[in-house]
């Protein structure tokens, strides 16, 4: 197997993060693709991933599936231990809930804030929308706060335990770099979260 990534793209650490917390990011070979330089919009990648999203993995019966919560779920399969993403039918419901609440309303809301007021991102965002960034750079902070408030009585993000709900998480607060923002230092319940998930190393 071949896994396309770009390093602190935060789609593509969800993945390699993954890997490293079943202990099995050794089972693939890693690609990088830069997102920066757009080499993921060439006809070579174009190939492997015909929507140009990085990451990319792609199966030895030459099988490529794209979107990294996708990605996720096989190797959740392949690699069933340990467990992340649930083991019956409520905490497969309650982790999936909570990924895609902080997929969707946190990482996809700090991105439309990233992606249309960040100078770098110029070239990508055409056009740009300052009414956007403010938009959704209010939604991300609001979640944020959602989050701390959730975390004030809860260790983990979704049925008391590490899940991928977490990974989804952490790698969203590191993104925000790219904004100069950390929640994580901004909410008390959220820092101690973030604190606790770096112990562990998974992200390491």
């Amino acid at each position: 197997m071949k896994l396309y990534h770009s390093p602190q793209a935060p789609n593509p650490d969800r993945v390699v993060y993954f890997l490293r917390a079943k202990g099995k990011l050794d089972a693939v070979e890693l690609e990088e693709v830069s997102i920066m330089k757009q080499e993921h919009k060439q006809a070579g990648y174009r190939e492997v991933s015909p929507f140009a999203q990085v990451p990319a993995l792609v199966l030895d019966d030459g099988t490529s599936i794209t979107e990294s919560r996708a990605i996720c779920t096989y190797f959740e399969a392949l690699f069933p231990e340990p467990n992340l993403m649930g083991r019956d039918a409520k905490e497969k419901a309650l982790i999936e809930m909570w990924d895609r609440r902080v997929e969707l309303m946190f990482f996809v809301q700090f991105a439309g804030w990233f992606r249309n007021a960040h100078p770098a991102m110029a070239p990508l965002e055409v056009p740009q929308s300052a009414e956007a960034a403010a938009k959704s750079e209010k939604a991300a902070r609001k979640m944020a706060e959602r989050l701390d408030a959730h975390l004030a009585s809860n260790e983990f993000v979704a049925a008391d335990r590490f899940s991928i709900a977490d990974i989804t998480l952490y790698i969203t607060c590191g993104f925000c770099r790219v904004m100069r923002w950390a929640p994580h230092k901004e909410l008390p319940n959220l820092g101690r979260w973030h604190d606790a998930m770096t112990a562990r190393g998974f992200a390491g």
